[in-house]
């Protein structure tokens, strides 16, 4: 479970990233967050592995008050926790397998790090994560070779790789074309479902939020402006959270 108590985030510029955000996900739920360039959706979802500390408040996550984590407690907590970028982050001169396995250094010696030497079962456990994600037959492809979406799937297989209760996702979906986004997104909704693996997903785009989640946080400088189920979604609400501009969606690429 994830919880903010009246979590504010003031930037060193004064900018007001979150402000008093109250907010409780249960585990298991598909949340989407919403909302114009600059309203806080990438500081709310990295505010809850700690890539930002809160000004103000608490974030926390199964009961544990994610600000008082230092050291190697802070990396322990980290890994229940995926982390996916619009940017999929990966080595690209390096193979798919090679990229998911990445996900094990943490937790490995620092001579078997240093060499690349990876179990029979460590494999085995790689190659599950890139089935689970439809992208089995990449493994060993130079990841530079692949499309958007393929790369977005091996950036997932490798966060599954490291057994998250939690999935955040900052604008995942963002620089991959309308019928390629949709794939990617289906693939988060299976994980979702299948895994029961919480997922905070910022994005870009209302159409496919409302699609995909089950719920809908829209956030308008730094404030929840709406929060509840995709089927409660209306222009109004739209309007609210956009401030009468238009809505982007996977279609338009507003």
């Amino acid at each position: 479970m994830i919880e903010f108590i009246n979590a504010s985030k003031v930037y060193p510029n004064g900018v007001q990233g979150l402000k008093d955000v109250n907010l409780r996900i249960e585990q298991g739920e598909f949340v989407a967050i919403i909302g114009l360039s600059g309203a806080g959706k990438s500081t709310l979802i990295r505010t809850v592995n700690r890539m930002h500390d809160v000004t103000s408040g608490q974030v926390l996550v199964d009961g544990v008050d994610v600000n008082t984590l230092k050291g190697k407690e802070l990396r322990r907590f980290r890994r229940k926790i995926g982390m996916i970028f619009q940017s999929f982050n990966l080595v690209s001169r390096s193979s798919v397998i090679n990229n998911v396995l990445a996900s094990m250094v943490p937790d490995m010696p620092w001579y078997r790090t240093l060499f690349g030497i990876y179990t029979k079962e460590q494999k085995i456990k790689a190659l599950e994560a890139l089935d689970k994600v439809g992208i089995l037959e990449k493994a060993y492809t130079r990841c530079d070779q692949l499309s958007g979406g393929q790369q977005q799937r091996v950036a997932l297989a490798r966060t599954l790789n490291q057994n998250p209760s939690i999935i955040l996702a900052d604008e995942p979906v963002a620089a991959l074309d309308p019928i390629t986004a949709k794939a990617v997104m289906s693939d988060f909704k299976r994980i979702n479902k299948d895994m029961n693996i919480s997922i905070l997903l910022n994005i870009h785009h209302v159409d496919l939020a409302l699609d995909y989640a089950d719920r809908v946080i829209g956030i308008r400088a730094g404030e929840i402006v709406y929060d509840g189920p995709t089927s409660a979604v209306t222009q109004d609400v739209l309007d609210l959270v956009y401030n009468g501009k238009p809505i982007p969606t996977s279609e338009n690429h507003i």
